[in-house]
């Protein structure tokens, strides 16, 4: 099985609480590097996708980071 399918699971402070995340390793290295590019934290761009979230977190970050690839990509 491909390591970048296996789940991850990392701990987050969103508004002074602690949460923990569970996804793909691929949508980290993705989030990562969307960091990374805009020169803030990973926490920093957690927190961001966060603040306009419709559904879980989870699911915000995945949907973030297939923008992020798509738009990459074009």
């Amino acid at each position: 099985m491909d390591e970048d399918f296996l789940f991850q699971k990392r701990s987050v402070s969103l508004h002074g609480h602690k949460t923990s995340v569970s996804i793909e390793k691929a949508f980290w290295i993705v989030l990562e590097e969307s960091a990374h590019l805009q020169n803030i934290s990973l926490s920093q761009l957690i927190i961001n996708i966060d603040s306009s979230r419709k559904g879980n977190l989870a699911s915000a970050l995945r949907l973030f980071a297939l923008r992020y690839s798509s738009q990459r990509n074009e």
